[in-house]
């Protein structure tokens, strides 16, 4: 389905998330394991400080000279031979890859993992040309073969318990008996895709940070599938959002530091791979072509507004995600869209439009338990409460698409009404004593106190005021 045809049901999933013990169970194990490992990272909170303050510093940088580093970027990359190509929207995006891949006769495509394809969904597009796309993470292609979608930007079929997965291989893999050894598990998935790899026409993947300086894409990864994807076919197709761009190659080690201690609690990943160019004369191996792929898809809009613009320097750790005590209970795929979790609430309104996502803001404590575990100091919860401010009231040069899409009239009167009545002690006084007299006449369901009541008693008004009672005692406030 088309990202465009899609509108957020954050409400109705998330009682059903609510609703299913065993997707809690998963997730429960899965985060308390995730946040011990992170946490034994950064031990040292005085390391942990500096070292987030780089990265936000070096993330802030970039985005301030955002325009001229990419044309930086697209300069260096096409001196080391990268085709370097951009793209306004996901559909123009779609139709860029497909053209590279048919103009090279290529019909099999291996995919390393990348969340900005599943923004794309580019897998549907492809395979409704002909073109067949297989993911080659191990997480991608086990929810490739369940037909889902990622409920985790970092691993992707954290949903699913061993069970599920080896009832998945045993039906969806041809020859695989039935096991939930996890290792044979593992084991089956190399043998499935190993002559994926051999047989691949092109390799397409994500990027992880793109140097401007040398016209590096670093990709980083534990299985070694990116590094097939990006060196065995002999076409290479890279795909990114324009916010991945750094100024210079040292700002990658910072960076590299954060990113898998926050995401995995791994001190650093098994691959970091450096692409500057395909393959040279004398080389023995690299793919003959590359191709870069700039995504814009509403980041240029977000990247106009000087407090939402923080929401373009994620590095994709996942850590607010893992901390976050909604979408440790309801999962990614309450979500509806490629993003989930605290980055999500704030970068998918401002990407699809709060008309299609504006109750995902709503969807938080506010408990600033993303903001604490950001490697880059990215404040979530305030552009979360700017994020439910410009729904109602948009600014006039935001420009937040989807703006004042939930303003109501209703609404607007009952807050003016609020307004007048602690303004002015006579209206308090005759509005509460008109409560007291008849506000329990008013039904749970009534439209005023209908969603109030969905999950909370109704309030019960007392006959008499403070002042009323005070005064029979005998006692004055005066």
């Amino acid at each position: 389905m088309a990202a465009e045809a899609l509108k957020s049901d954050f409400g109705g999933k998330a009682h059903i998330a609510l609703n299913d013990p065993k997707l809690r169970a998963n997730f429960r194990r899965a985060m308390d394991g995730l946040m011990t490992k992170r946490a034994a990272q950064f031990a040292d909170a005085d390391e942990w400080n500096a070292l987030r303050a780089r990265g936000a510093a070096v993330r802030a940088r970039a985005l301030a000279q955002l325009p001229e580093l990419l044309e930086r970027l697209e300069a260096r990359c096409q001196a080391n031979g990268i085709q370097v190509h951009w793209a306004e929207t996901t559909a123009e995006a779609n139709a860029i890859v497909l053209g590279i891949l048919q103009a090279a006769g290529a019909k099999r495509v291996i995919k390393g993992k990348s969340m900005v394809t599943e923004e794309m969904h580019l897998n549907a597009h492809l395979e409704a040309h002909g073109i067949a796309a297989v993911e080659s993470d191990l997480g991608e292609y086990i929810i490739q073969l369940a037909g889902e979608a990622p409920s985790h930007i970092v691993m992707p079929c954290i949903h699913k318990n061993k069970v599920e997965i080896a009832e998945l291989f045993a039906d969806k893999i041809e020859g695989q008996a039935y096991t939930e050894n996890v290792d044979e598990l593992t084991a089956a998935a190399r043998k499935a895709l190993r002559g994926r790899f051999a047989d691949a026409d092109a390799g397409i993947s994500g990027v992880n940070f793109a140097v401007a300086e040398t016209g590096t894409l670093v990709l980083i990864e534990n299985e070694g599938n990116g590094r097939l994807s990006t060196t065995l076919p002999p076409l290479h197709i890279a795909v990114t959002g324009i916010e991945k761009v750094l100024e210079k190659l040292e700002d990658v080690p910072p960076l590299l530091s954060l990113l898998p201690r926050s995401a995995t609690g791994q001190p650093i990943t098994t691959y970091v791979n450096m692409i500057t160019s395909p393959r040279k004369a004398g080389e023995k191996d690299g793919p003959k072509a590359v191709h870069l792929v700039l995504l814009d898809n509403g980041r240029s809009r977000v990247y106009g507004d000087s407090e939402l613009s923080d929401t373009l320097r994620c590095i994709r750790c996942a850590a607010c995600m893992n901390h976050c005590p909604v979408y440790t209970r309801v999962g990614g795929h309450t979500y509806t869209f490629t993003y989930p979790g605290p980055i999500g609430k704030i970068l998918t309104p401002q990407l699809e439009g709060l008309d299609c996502a504006g109750d995902q803001p709503h969807a938080s404590t506010l408990c600033r338990a993303c903001a604490d575990v950001c490697p880059v100091q990215i404040p979530i919860p305030d552009l979360l409460v700017r994020l439910r401010t410009e729904a109602v009231h948009p600014s006039a040069t935001a420009g937040v698409k989807g703006g004042g899409s939930a303003q109501s009239l209703s609404e607007s009167l009952g807050w003016r009404g609020y307004t007048a009545m602690y303004g002015s002690p006579l209206i308090y006084r005759v509005v509460t004593r008109l409560m007291g007299l008849f506000g329990n006449w008013v039904p749970a369901s009534a439209p005023m106190l209908k969603q109030w009541t969905s999950v909370r008693t109704k309030p019960k008004f007392a006959a008499k005021s403070l002042h009323q009672l005070a005064r029979e005692k005998g006692f004055s406030h005066d």
